[in-house]
């Protein structure tokens, strides 16, 4: 089994390169593959993938986290507020026990009383949204530095670490421009280039993800509540307490991931999540609830963000229209093979769009760039929903003694 995932992802790893390097080469954009973009990248999609983490803990034991969102502003609040004071590790560790409240009045209004959790989740949205907000007011307006929308800078830095014997020989050979070797060499530099301590955490954290819920006694009890909490219970598995630590854990993954946004932004400031909580819930549904889709999906997000915000002649985007097309025509292909042909003849007819819109328009707008992601998860969605298996358990309200 660890064979077949390693040569899937090898496989996957190869022919995503071979995309962009088909796609650098026809545009002549090195900034698609070069070392900078890719390090940028892995900041935009960690808070993004420490949200669909989140999200991944708190659904496979059974309950539904739309409040990601909230516990993420929970946790920008609270890195905000902590890291002005007493410096930016303070600052971490505030949005994490911020986040963690959050997951805990999920856990009590989902599981304990049983409160549809749709329901739970978006309240929780809105009272994080609303109570920051009001402290913000009442906390940063008369600050230092501060406002009735920010808090004052937070204090210090997160370490940031540059390995040069790899980064530079594996610049330079990315800027010759030889085919796939060189974007190859880009995409491994920039995972060494000014790499935050608080990107290797989080990297760190879905390693620990997939090894706990996978490969631990700890794990399958967790998941066989989000599976059949009736039948785990009849075992003596503790579903309400595996339930309880799966959802508080969710929370402060979500406010670590807000923490981070606060952090690398120097400041707590409001609206600063953006609805990446709403985006790490995409991650997870577009990586079938598990760490190495969910990580492959807020990379794709990240990597998007990254080339619409330093797109100043306004071709990344364009690259990115042409990359799409490659992506669809590819699927597409992959459809005929698998004698889908309604899908395949939909996806090649997008794909020839995309392409004429490429060779037709000089520059695109970077809202393009914004939606792309949106579009692609949906894409997804809507040709592997059949493959996709989300906990079977997921939402249903828990009963202990009750027989579903």
């Amino acid at each position: 089994m660890t064979y077949l995932k390693s040569r899937r992802f090898i496989g996957a790893a190869f022919t995503a390169i071979t995309m962009l390097s088909i796609t650098r080469t026809i545009t002549g954009n090195g900034d698609l593959t070069s070392t900078v973009t890719i390090a940028q990248a892995l900041v935009f999609a960690s808070p993004i993938a420490l949200a669909g983490l989140a999200g991944i803990w708190a659904e496979r034991a059974g309950v539904i986290n739309i409040g990601l969102e909230g516990m993420m502003i929970l946790g920008t609040f609270g890195a905000g507020w902590a890291g002005w004071q007493w410096g930016v590790w303070a600052g971490v560790l505030a949005g994490v026990i911020f986040g963690a409240i959050g997951g805990l009045l999920l856990a009590v209004a989902a599981v304990t009383f049983g409160v549809d959790q749709i329901i739970a989740g978006t309240a929780i949205n809105l009272l994080a949204l609303g109570l920051t907000k009001f402290l913000a007011i009442l906390l940063f307006t008369n600050a230092p530095g501060g406002g009735q929308a920010q808090s004052p800078p937070i204090k210090g830095e997160i370490p940031t670490f540059t390995v040069e014997s790899i980064v530079e020989p594996l610049t330079s050979l990315h800027e010759k421009g030889i085919f796939f070797i060189s974007d190859l060499a880009g995409i491994l530099a920039g995972l060494f280039y000014n790499l935050s301590l608080l990107t290797i955490i989080t990297f760190l954290l879905f390693v620990m993800t997939s090894y706990l819920l996978w490969k631990t006694a700890f794990g399958l009890r967790l998941r066989s509540a989000g599976e059949n909490p009736w039948a785990a219970d009849s075992l003596g598995v503790k579903v309400v307490q595996f339930k309880y630590a799966a959802v508080v854990f969710s929370g402060m993954l979500a406010g670590l991931g807000g923490a981070y946004l606060s952090i690398a932004s120097t400041i707590y400031r409001n609206g600063n999540t953006a609805g990446r909580g709403y985006i790490g819930l995409a991650t997870m549904i577009f990586g079938d609830w598990r760490p190495g889709g969910t990580a492959a999906g807020a990379l794709m997000f990240g990597y998007i963000d990254t080339l619409r915000l330093i797109d100043t002649g306004n071709q990344n985007v364009k690259g990115l229209i042409l990359l799409g097309a490659i992506i669809l025509f590819a699927i597409g292909g992959i459809m005929l093979r698998r004698a889908r042909r309604n899908s395949a003849v939909g996806f090649l007819i997008l794909g020839s769009v995309m392409i004429g819109a490429y060779f037709s328009a000089t520059s695109f707008p970077p809202e393009v760039a914004q939606v792309a992601p949106y579009i692609t998860t949906l894409l997804v969605l809507a040709t592997a929903s059949q493959n996709l298996r989300p906990p079977a358990a997921d939402g249903v309200p828990y009963r202990k003694g009750d027989h579903h």
